[in-house]
């Protein structure tokens, strides 16, 4: 199973449970965050892109890959994470480096997987 495929069936399997507890506070904070990166005064990429900055700051590995694949789906080229994972170095200093590492794995995880067309059978996956 590839780095993204995992991370993102945790993630939603996860968050199936968590939902499934039907508390109202958790269900609120989900949303507020949910709304907070839609189109706004910013658009979704710049908010994405400050989302994986502050990440990135922050040194939560889970942001930083939910935010590159949001990242990865607006369009981001490699040079503008380039420039995102120096802002963030620069920021948080050296200890973010470990997680910058992470970043480019999964970064090139994600082009990579963009990139492997899709068993045949997999396009009936869904149905």
């Amino acid at each position: 199973m590839s780095l993204v495929t995992e991370f993102n069936d945790y993630r939603s399997r996860m968050n199936e449970k968590i939902m499934a507890a039907d508390n109202k506070v958790i269900k609120r904070f989900f949303n507020l965050d949910t709304n907070t990166y839609q189109a706004g005064a910013l658009d979704v990429k710049t908010k994405e892109i400050v989302g994986l900055a502050c990440s990135m700051v922050l040194r939560c590995d889970d942001c930083i890959k939910y935010h590159l694949g949001k990242c990865y789906e607006e369009g981001l080229t490699d040079a503008e994470v380039y420039e995102v994972f120096a802002i963030a170095n620069l920021i948080g200093g050296s200890i973010v480096i470990p997680h910058f590492r992470r970043a480019v794995e999964y970064w090139e995880a994600l082009k990579e997987e963009a990139a492997t067309p899709a068993p045949p059978h997999a396009e009936h996956a869904a149905e």
